[in-house]
């Protein structure tokens, strides 16, 4: 097995307990990337969608900051900021350069550290979440996939949308949204990533001036996070939507977490195997070859406590079972027969050269590192080439066996629903 490679950034625990991990690059950019273990799986049910609903009101301002300076001062130094909310994390980033950062680091860690949460913004910002939910709802492909994710975690929060149902935002009050975040945006919880021309010492002092002192914690409801067992049998559903041309074919499967990432990074490989590319087994024979569908593809998204390995196919509603059949019988194909040497190589080589240049900016080497140090730790963030250039064809095979069961398997079949008339 490979061994962990060295890590090239510099990682250190501030004395407050606040994680920061610096890398100097030669490119002018700076980017600092905060990480917080605040994403939807640390919300108490009733407060479902809370975790993004911060992430906007988080902008929103603090008693300093009011509401819309923060952009104006990013703005204002030629800057670049945003954010993002999944079930692991959330994560609130800004682009600038060495010259300005003294400027806009310190307007970062205000606003996260002593978010104001205002009353008045609160009512406004909800509205604008509910919009974003309804308007996700007219995406076909949205609805399926959040059907499709209720289907497989039917007890991990894994399977609730991150942008939370109408219902559980629409109770929510200011002060569980501020018991939320003066719980969870606390030092222990949160990395600071650090990537650009700026040197460590500088950088860390700047990040221990901007992110020294933390409000005393709030305690809020307990959350308790349930292992999903695997799924047992075929879990089965159809939906009929208005206005829908071509019919979807989703499938999923569990796959393990990140305290198995050699698994994992394997069913990455098998993930682009099947219906990653052209030039992939699926694609190539249902799309190309027999015309069945108009398009397939297949993800693997890797996460902290169990990874979902997906197959989604558009296609003609007459064309559902032949399809879900065909996928079946290659599925079971990987078990039986190792995979070429030849095959094996070229989607090795593609996912090492996709890890190549998603990793060459500053912005995308701080989202690498944050990301991992949120779910994992920071020094596995630089294995996966290592690690998937070693993987054989045999243990491709096990690895179809144990987690791509075509006996046992969540599908939702989106359908055209046709009025009769």
């Amino acid at each position: 097995m490979p061994t962990i490679s060295q890590f090239p950034g510099y990682v250190c625990t501030l004395d407050n307990g606040l994680t920061v991990i610096h890398q100097q690059t030669p490119t002018p950019v700076i980017t600092v990337d905060v990480w917080v273990r605040a994403g939807a799986i640390a919300e108490p049910t009733p407060w479902a969608g809370m975790a993004h609903f911060l992430e906007h009101m988080i902008f929103k301002g603090t008693d300093s900051l009011p509401p819309g300076s923060f952009d104006q001062v990013i703005e204002h130094h030629g800057g670049v900021t945003n954010a993002a909310t999944s079930h692991d994390y959330a994560h609130f980033f800004i682009s600038t350069t060495d010259s300005c950062l003294p400027k806009t680091l310190p307007c970062l860690a205000d606003l996260l550290i002593n978010a104001a949460i205002p009353d008045d913004e609160f009512d406004r910002e909800r509205d604008v979440v509910l919009e974003e939910i309804r308007q996700s709802e007219d995406d076909p492909d949205w609805l399926g996939f959040k059907a499709l994710s209720q289907l497989v975690y039917q007890n991990h929060p894994y399977g609730r949308s991150v942008l939370g149902e109408p219902s559980n935002l629409l109770p929510l009050v200011p002060n569980e949204m501020r018991c939320f975040h003066r719980a969870l945006y606390q030092p222990h919880n949160m990395t600071v990533v650090v990537v650009g021309d700026i040197e460590r010492e500088r950088s860390l002092d700047q990040v221990n001036a901007a992110f020294g002192s933390f409000n005393p914690p709030l305690v809020y409801p307990q959350v308790t996070v349930e292992a999903e067992p695997p799924i047992v049998g075929i879990r089965r559903q159809e939906i009929e939507l208005p206005r829908l041309e071509l019919a979807r074919l989703m499938m999923a499967w569990i796959g393990p977490g990140v305290d198995q990432l050699r698994s994992a990074y394997g069913l990455d490989l098998l993930s682009v195997l099947l219906a990653g590319s052209r030039s992939s087994r699926l694609v190539r024979e249902l799309r190309e070859e027999r015309q069945l569908v108009q398009d397939i593809g297949s993800s693997f998204s890797l996460q902290r406590d169990s990874s979902l390995f997906t197959i989604t196919a558009w296609l003609e509603p007459q064309h559902l079972d032949q399809v879900e059949a065909l996928i079946g019988d290659r599925l079971s194909l990987l078990t039986s027969r190792p995979v070429s040497e030849v095959e094996l190589s070229r989607v090795k080589r593609m996912l090492c050269n996709d890890y190549a240049f998603s990793s060459e900016t500053s912005s995308q080497l701080a989202g690498l590192y944050g990301y991992y140090s949120t779910i994992a730790t920071p020094n596995v963030s630089t294995i996966y080439p290592l690690q998937i250039q070693s993987i054989q064809a045999e243990e491709l095979q096990h690895l179809a066996s144990q987690y791509l069961s075509p006996y046992h398997y969540a599908v939702t079949i989106l359908r055209p629903a046709y009025d009769g008339g």
